[in-house]
């Protein structure tokens, strides 16, 4: 039998998945803590998470520059800027295009697709290998959060008490 989850687990997955904070560490375990099969979280919450890079270029390329006239907004891109400069070009400078996939591949805070993609833009890499480097990165970390969300969801269960009907 296919499981069909409430509309709204697919929405709050999908907004979770491209927020900048949670990504996939929370789209997936949001997607399995609501029933979600593991196939469907995994694929739906890295698809989604995929878009971020291409997103994240499409507003650097226009609205981005728009804004960059404004002082506020110009004083806020630049420290962050320097910060994300400041995490990736170490990596980045001695693996590559690789050093970025595995990059945004570790789902710790500020290792997703944002950062990467953002410091991409900031080294001047090529566009289509730094998207593809970072699509590779979002399938690790959806691999390793799947992973270890699906388990801890799992050994939860352990203390719970299974009510059936």
């Amino acid at each position: 039998m296919l499981f069909m989850p409430d509309i709204h687990v697919f929405f709050i997955s999908a907004g979770l998945s491209i927020l900048p904070i949670s990504e996939l560490r929370g789209a997936i375990p949001y997607a399995l803590a609501n029933q979600m099969p593991l196939w469907l979280a995994f694929i739906y919450c890295v698809g989604w998470n995929a878009l971020v890079g291409p997103i994240v270029y499409i507003f650097l390329g226009t609205v981005h520059k728009l804004l960059y006239r404004i002082g506020f907004y110009r004083r806020f891109f630049d420290r962050f800027i320097e910060r994300t400069r400041n995490k990736v070009k170490n990596k980045v400078e001695k693996y590559g295009y690789l050093g970025l996939a595995i990059f945004v591949g570790i789902p710790l805070p500020v290792t997703g697709a944002y950062t990467g993609t953002l410091g991409a833009f900031i080294l001047g890499m090529d566009r289509k290998k730094a998207l593809l480097s970072v699509a590779l990165g979002v399938l690790i970390a959806g691999i390793i959060v799947s992973i270890v969300s699906f388990f801890g969801i799992e050994a939860l269960s352990l203390f719970t008490k299974q009510i059936t009907v």
